[in-house]
């Protein structure tokens, strides 16, 4: 089985990913005892799609946020660098016509400048081996005026809060996947990835770095996820 490690080598994190999308969604789930689906509320909320809008979806994975999006009749391109996630992302989703699959890599997408009214990655960027040059691809493939949304395991600013979930990675975590998970080996790079993270203050000065102007974030489950939002300058 594969297992990445925080060099984040892209082909070692593609195959790792490969090897756990038959059950991916099913174990995010139970590793989020169903926040999930409120995380995925609360960013669709903040991309506030709507028809006629084209939308990135980076390290879309097997779509499922893709979907949703999907739903408020935007145009949604589900990208993601896995081959495996791709493939079971269209057994479940390729009956939905304005969804497109593409395999892409993060920090060199294969698509134009100016091209999306909304560019969003749900727990995808920390994978990446250069999330500051990930930031700028975003930033480019974006339109003048169109939003950058990043949801993303952060920090809890709450020390208590901190080490009720760092128990929750080390203990409890293991326990789950090994029921769950296709490779719970692999998910052991899930509490090296968020440990090593930065916090929300760090990652906002990562997309003013980039150009992204009113950059903000807000906690969602005490800041165990973060929801990051920045503008692309019209001018």
């Amino acid at each position: 089985m594969n297992k990445a490690d925080l060099s984040k080598q892209p082909s070692q994190v593609s195959a790792m990913f490969d090897q756990v999308s038959t059950h991916y969604d099913r174990t995010n789930a139970v590793m989020s005892v169903g926040n999930d689906v409120l995380w995925r509320v609360a960013t669709t909320r903040t991309i506030d799609p709507h028809p006629g809008d084209r939308i990135l979806d980076l390290a879309a994975g097997t779509g499922t946020s893709s979907a949703f999006l999907a739903k408020s009749g935007a145009t949604v391109v589900a990208a993601d660098f896995s081959p495996g996630m791709i493939e079971v992302g269209r057994k479940k989703y390729g009956r939905v016509r304005n969804m497109q699959f593409v395999e892409a890599d993060a920090t060199n997408l294969p698509f134009s400048d100016n091209e999306f009214d909304a560019t969003t990655i749900s727990f995808g960027l920390r994978n990446v081996v250069e999330p500051k040059k990930a930031i700028a691809e975003m930033f480019r493939v974006t339109k003048p005026g169109g939003h950058l949304v990043i949801c993303e395991f952060s920090t809890p600013p709450n020390p208590v809060m901190k080490g009720l979930y760092d128990f929750y990675l080390k203990r409890v975590t293991p326990v789950l996947v090994k029921f769950s998970s296709s490779n719970p080996d692999a998910y052991d790079y899930l509490n090296d990835s968020i440990q090593a993270w930065p916090g929300q203050g760090e990652l906002a000065s990562w997309l003013r770095g980039a150009g992204w102007t009113e950059v903000k974030y807000r906690n969602l489950t005490g800041g165990i996820v973060a929801l990051h939002r920045g503008t692309k300058p019209r001018g």
